[in-house]
């Protein structure tokens, strides 16, 4: 078992199945309102670089529901934001608290302070990876559709963090992904290496429209990411023709499910008419943030 959750490729799929077996676990009792106080008593760290809504709240909820207590850290407000060297805030940090959630930039800084850390640290989101969103995509298919394994995935849009997720997830639980990205947006290629080289089924394109035909789930993201933004216009003339609209959604299978992480710019990478049609599965999914996230939490920290 591996004591931290920095990226869905360090983990295998037995290990990472167990932790939807909890995380459906987990939730059952919620919505039954019984109690699961699997961390009573422990204490999670929580360091922000980058904004957040789901991310904070998930957590920081979610460690109250285990019966644990959760720390909000900006880093802007700690000695690390003053130029303290990472491996002096992870020694410290690690004898206060019993497990740590970074949502930061770069995916070298949480590796660093996971290599120097002696309790587990979450990958909160990085430039790099977002795998507990991925965790709590793939768990919310698994809800609507038994088989989530044996379908189409496809990604539309930027070949961002979430793409490089989605091609370390088609690595690990084996099902296709097609990925379709603009010209000069392509995803990692040194991620698209180890995929391939781990026999993932992925077709990459340059036309969403391709990538669409057939496939039952589709998931986009934003154009322009956190610390992206001065590059908004310059990306809206790229992705031109990568907006999920019905008229793409009418391309793919007649029961695909769409998702999206959020936030969402409705009218630019989807459609207002898309996020309120009965293809949407996104407040679900985003929901499944907080059930999937506790149960990594007690995987690693209980």
């Amino acid at each position: 078992m591996n004591k931290d959750f920095l990226c869905l490729s360090d983990w295998s799929l037995e290990e990472l199945e167990k932790i939807f077996t909890l995380t459906s676990e987990l939730k059952s009792k919620q919505k039954a309102g019984m109690p699961h106080q699997l961390l009573e008593g422990k204490t999670l760290g929580m360091l922000f670089e980058k904004s957040s809504t789901r991310t904070r709240v998930s957590f920081e909820a979610g460690m109250f529901h285990l019966g644990g207590h959760a720390l909000f850290l900006a880093s802007g407000n700690t000695q690390m934001g003053r130029g303290e060297p990472i491996k002096d805030t992870a020694r410290c940090m690690a004898r206060y608290v019993d497990g740590v959630m970074i949502r930061t930039y770069s995916q070298q800084a949480i590796e660093e302070f996971a290599k120097y850390s002696s309790v587990p640290v979450i990958n909160g989101l990085t430039d790099s990876y977002h795998p507990c969103q991925i965790m709590a995509d793939l768990f919310t298919v698994s809800e609507h559709r038994e088989n989530y394994r044996e379908l189409t995935y496809c990604w539309i849009g930027d070949g961002n963090n979430m793409a490089n997720s989605w091609i370390n997830a088609a690595a690990v639980f084996g099902f296709a992904l097609r990925v379709a990205t603009p010209v000069g947006y392509e995803p990692d290629a040194e991620v698209c290496k180890r995929a391939a080289d781990a026999g993932a089924k992925i077709f990459y394109t340059n036309d969403p429209r391709e990538a669409a035909q057939g496939a039952q789930v589709l998931n986009t993201d934003v154009w322009a990411s956190m610390g992206q933004e001065e590059e908004q216009q310059e990306r809206a003339k790229a992705f031109a023709g990568y907006q999920i609209n019905m008229d793409l959604v009418s391309l793919a299978d007649p029961d695909c499910v769409v998702m999206h992480c959020l936030p969402a710019h409705r009218d630019e990478e989807i459609t207002d008419e898309v996020m309120e049609s009965r293809h949407a599965i996104i407040y679900d999914e985003a929901e499944n943030r907080l059930h999937v996230q506790k149960a990594i939490m007690a995987t690693l920290m209980g």
